[in-house]
């Protein structure tokens, strides 16, 4: 099987083929990276971008890391971009923004159980930047440098910021309206993860 940064080479150099390879291989996966921070009206649309985006800056791809890391990267840049153009607000702070401030009816992670849907929905209420960190991590199994490389920050901070999403995550999900029962079942996620997340430096 032909390895990502060669299909991603390969493509580059015009290899449509290798170009659909790529596209097939990775689609799902950042269709769900922005299946639960915009409409659904724009997924298709910013995976498009991200794609485009990864082709015009494969020349910066140096493989000191994956092309899946490389991907997350440039979808975190895109969707931030998303936000500050359609809020016309080139300044917004996704540190303190989240989701749920920035559409009037934020999508949640698909789910079929009440519990996923209230930690889907809790997600969209903390700050983006602890969103992306936190789906990265325990979502998409991202950990260490390459966390560090997609997110633009130090692994240090990277665990910090971990935890201040697990704790923004757990308070949201104790305040949001629900069933007890539920409410309880998506705090054993919370918990979990938090057993498992590294410790702040």
């Amino acid at each position: 099987m032909v390895d990502d940064a060669a299909l991603l080479a390969g493509w580059r150099a015009g290899d449509r083929a290798m170009g659909e390879q790529l596209f097939e291989r990775h689609f799902a996966t950042l269709y769900r990276f922005f299946g639960n921070k915009v409409d659904a009206a724009d997924v298709g649309d910013l995976v498009q971008k991200t794609f485009l985006a990864c082709v015009e800056a494969a020349d910066t791809f140096r493989g000191l890391s994956s092309v899946r890391t490389f991907f997350f990267a440039v979808a975190r840049h895109q969707l931030y971009h998303h936000y500050r153009a359609r809020r016309r607000a080139p300044d917004l702070d996704v540190g303190v923004t989240s989701v749920a401030d920035l559409t009037p009816s934020p999508s949640s992670l698909v789910a079929r159980a009440e519990e996923q849907r209230l930690l889907g929905e809790a997600f969209t209420r903390i700050p983006l930047e602890l969103q992306i960190a936190l789906e990265l991590r325990f979502l998409e199994g991202l950990r260490g440098p390459e966390l560090a490389q997609v997110l633009d920050i130090p692994e240090g901070t990277v665990r910090s910021r971990l935890r201040r999403g697990i704790e923004a995550l757990r308070a949201q999900v104790e305040a949001l309206p629900g069933a007890l029962t539920e409410r309880r079942a998506a705090l054993v996620s919370v918990e979990t993860w938090s057993r498992d997340a590294p410790p702040s430096s």
